[in-house]
């Protein structure tokens, strides 16, 4: 046999047994878990303070992680390295906070150490170890048992399996408390403004609307050449047919424009409000810029024009405006 293709042959193999060791970790976690869960959630939430987060090697890296998705997700916290912790960082601790310590041993020592503090500051602790008899499990006010049976390191040093325990538990933690709090996707947006999610769900019509000169307009007894020209002067693909007090009559687009075409109508002569499309599509400007791209896709159409609560005429965009401020 090829030495390539059986060397590709074990190490798919060897990538599957890790997935199912850590798979089997995860559903062992899953019957595991019990009210010592529900009493480091009440913890949380009864607290006025912050989540701290700590851990050593591995287990730290699993704690920035559990700390940055608390925060993303309506619940403050942040990682502290347990040897700075001990060399001045646990000033930044209060008798409010809660403390999160993992380790898989709950022997740590760089945790312990610190520990005797916390508790003496009136921080709550919950522990996350792989050890219920651990020493960082006995003094814990809610201990979370992330034991799993095996590494998926064929050496069994490397934590693998123990690792995505651990982080599985604080996503866990995470959500539980993101629901019991009530946090949704606009509390999520907020959080992450820069992100595609926070553009779609905080970005207003109003954002990003043409306004005022350049809002292509003209008069119900306008010219279909005035029209036209209009359509060209403002480059949106279309214009707004409004009366005197500027409420909406119609819009007359680039897809009516070729229609128009094709009648061979004297545009001199012919007035728009002849040939427009009447009772357009419409927006607020107090709408999300979601809904207008909803709008757009679900009926089809390039352009809206922005009213307001007695129809007048506000703004207008279109689909490139949507593109252009990253909601699509």
């Amino acid at each position: 046999m090829n030495k390539h293709i059986s060397a590709s042959s074990h190490a798919l193999e060897l990538a599957r047994k890790v997935l199912r060791i850590e798979t089997d970790a995860l559903r062992a976690l899953e019957q595991r878990i019990d009210d010592s869960f529900l009493l480091a959630l009440d913890l949380i939430l009864s607290s006025e303070g912050r989540v701290i987060v700590s851990g050593m090697g591995k287990s730290g890296h699993i704690a920035r992680k559990i700390a940055a998705t608390m925060s993303s997700t309506g619940t403050p916290a942040y990682f502290v390295h347990p040897g700075e912790a001990s060399h001045g960082d646990l000033g930044m601790i209060t008798a409010e906070d809660v403390f999160i310590a993992i380790s898989y041993s709950g022997e740590s020592e760089e945790l312990l150490t610190i520990v005797p503090v916390i508790k003496r500051q009136g921080a709550k602790l919950i522990s996350l170890t792989g050890n219920p008899k651990s020493s960082l499990a006995q003094v814990a006010d809610a201990h979370l048992n992330g034991h799993v049976d095996q590494e998926a390191c064929p050496m069994g040093l490397a934590p693998t399996a123990s690792t995505t325990a651990a982080l599985a538990l604080g996503d866990a933690l995470a959500v539980a408390l993101l629901d019991a709090k009530g946090f949704g996707e606009e509390d999520f947006a907020r959080s992450h403004p820069g992100g595609s999610l926070g553009r779609r769900l905080l970005t207003h019509v109003r954002d990003i609307m043409h306004t005022g000169e350049n809002i292509p307009a003209v008069a119900h007894d306008a010219t279909l050449a005035d029209a036209v020209l209009e359509m060209s002067r403002k480059s949106l693909g279309m214009t707004a047919i409004v009366d005197a007090e500027r409420k909406v009559l119609g819009i007359y687009t680039d897809g009516d424009l070729r229609r128009t075409l094709e009648k061979r109508l004297d545009f001199s002569a012919t007035r728009v409000d002849a040939v427009m499309s009447h009772n357009p599509r419409c927006i607020s400007a107090d709408a999300l810029a979601a809904e207008a791209v909803q709008t757009m896709e679900q009926y089809r159409i390039s352009q809206m024009l922005v009213i307001d609560a007695e129809r007048r005429l506000v703004g207008a965009l279109n689909m490139f405006d949507l593109l252009r401020a990253k909601v699509i």
